[in-house]
Formats: C-alpha cells, structure tokens, sequence
C-alpha cells in the first residue's frame, strides 16, 4: 500500500469525510509536484510549504484532513465550473480538475505576483482534463476571461466578508465555501445563494492563516495586525469567560490606538537591539497599557492556544518539526 492509500485509510479510520471521487483524486494527484519541499509533513496529516515568498510569508498546501474536509463540503459535481481563491499551489485545482472532468472548469484567483507565478508553473506539469486558468483579481473585471457562471467558490485563507466582486458571479443554487472570521479564529460557512438572497450553513471553527498574503508579511509589531488579533481575541475569548466592561472598553481604546498608529513606524530585525524594541512606538503603547492588560493577557494566551489537530497522521508521530501553521482546527 503506498503512501496516499495509508494516509487516506487512517483519515477514513479517523472519522474524516472521505468521498469515493475525492480519494480517487487524492490518489491520482502527485502533490510532489506542487511543491519542492520535503512531504513528510503531509504524510503526517500536517500542512507543507509549497514557497517562501521574498517578503517572508510561508504559503502552504493544506494538511490532508482540511483538503478533505473542504472538498467534501464543496460537493463538486462533474461539469462544474469551480473558482478557488487563493491557489495552494495549485494542488487543490489540480484535484478539483480529476473531479469535474473535461466538461468542467476551474478558475483561480490569485493576488500575489509570486505565488500565481509558482501556480502556473506547476500546473504546466499537470496534465489537466478540464480548463484551468490562473487569473488576477482584477480580470474578475473582464467578460472576456469570466464568460461562464461559476457552481461552486472555495476561499482558502481566511476573510472577513466574501471577496469584492466574487458573489455576483455565482449563479442560482451555487455556493460559496471558505474560512470567515478574524486572524485568530473563523468558522468554516457555507454561503449559498437561492434567487437573491443568500443562505450561511456554519461548518465549524477552524483556524486558517489570512488570504491577504501581505497580512503573513507584516512584522510582529504591525500595529494594524496587532490590533486585528487583538480584537479577534477579545471576541473569542469574551464569549467563554465574562470580561468587566471597563477591561472591554480598555482593550477596544488600545485597538483604537493601534489603529491609528502611523504607517511610517520603524521597522524591527534581527539585527534589532533591546533598547531599540523597547522604544518602539508599539511596545512603548503596550507598555503603557501594562497594569491591566498584563492580567488579562494570560487568559488571552490559554483561550487562543490552538493545537494542530492531525486525524490522519500515524500512531507513532515523528518529533515535533512540522510546527504550527494554517488549517487549525482548535
């Protein structure tokens, strides 16, 4: 038995959703040729990076159980036309094309320059079935490149409304399938569309990493960043312990701060001294704020601990250097 066929059993054992065309595809689909990097995380049942952007982000495929799960609720159908958003690498397209077959079509958008360069590249060694295009955000705009409706959208990262301009394309009885939420937290919605009203079916929390590739690129101490996972947080952790009111309109104040933070803030590196992290503008903020926020930081920081759930891996686990990434399921 090879090296999908156990991965794919022991998700099977695990309770994961395995349809019968979604494994076929598993099995026909080299993720090897998507990315250069070592798979034995994905053997694992663990994300693996397909690149490293020049800016610093980590892209990656997702781990098996979440690529599952995700085309399990997609309920792809032959002759589909799909549109994913955010491209994976181009692993994802590759698996949707073994199910709709050559009367289906796949579009992925794709907004950073580096990844959809990657994702063309890729897809050039993979003999596709059914049409495949790697397009712009921008040529959603053009009649030309969208000139058939769209049954089914997958968003792979996560987002706190639907995309502009995406839901106009879907048409009647189609859906739109991805992680809604804030950086810490989303839930896995289903947003179908009956006429011109729209139907939400939530799926469950999960944990992806952000859409916006810049948002992977910004440093620790971006204060529009900070303050997004500070909120997103506040939400969370709000809803399972009861919070004062004075401590909520604190937290909301220091987002508020944050936020209107300058653009110019200087930037921190490894070459970075202590004195220079402690008279950044960020920290001097946060310090500031230190006599309650140091309480309550520890409830933060148990609330939003997040372990990488990995049904599909073997009993035996290899050491810990697969390290923590998207497609979390707390």
């Amino acid at each position: 038995m090879g090296m999908m066929s156990e991965l794919l059993e022991r998700l099977r054992n695990a309770g994961v959703p395995l349809d019968e065309e979604i494994a076929e595809a598993m099995e026909d689909v080299e993720p090897s040729i998507f990315t250069d990097f070592n798979l034995e995380p994905f053997w694992h049942d663990r994300p693996v990076p397909f690149q490293f952007t020049s800016n610093g982000a980590t892209r990656t495929i997702s781990a098996p159980h979440m690529i599952v799960t995700l085309l399990h609720h997609l309920e792809i159908q032959e002759g589909q036309h799909t549109l994913i958003v955010g491209s994976k690498g181009g692993y994802l397209a590759a698996l949707v094309d073994s199910i709709v077959g050559p009367s289906g079509a796949i579009t992925i958008i794709e907004p950073h320059d580096e990844v959809r360069l990657h994702t063309e590249e890729r897809l050039e060694f993979y003999p596709s079935s059914s049409l495949v295009r790697v397009l712009r955000p921008v040529d959603l705009e053009s009649n030309d490149e969208m000139d058939r409706a769209v049954d089914r959208v997958l968003i792979t990262g996560a987002v706190r409304t639907v995309p502009l301009g995406i839901d106009h394309l879907v048409q009647d009885g189609g859906f739109i399938l991805g992680p809604f939420g804030g950086p810490v937290h989303q839930r896995l919605t289903k947003k179908e569309r009956q006429g011109d009203n729209w139907y939400d079916t939530d799926l469950g929390g999960v944990v992806f990493g952000p859409m916006d590739v810049g948002e992977s690129e910004r440093g620790a101490l971006d204060p529009e960043s900070l303050a997004d996972h500070i909120e997103d947080a506040l939400n969370l952790v709000g809803g399972l312990i009861e919070i004062e009111e004075d401590t909520v309109a604190r937290v909301c104040d220091l987002v508020q701060s944050l936020r209107e933070m300058p653009d110019d803030l200087p930037s921190l590196d490894e070459d970075s001294t202590e004195e220079d992290v402690m008279e950044h503008p960020v920290v001097d903020l946060l310090m500031s704020e230190i006599e309650w926020l140091g309480p309550l930081w520890p409830f933060f920081s148990e609330f939003l601990a997040i372990e990488l759930e990995s049904p599909g891996a073997p009993e035996v686990e290899i050491g810990d250097f697969f390290g923590g990434h998207e497609d979390l399921v707390p």
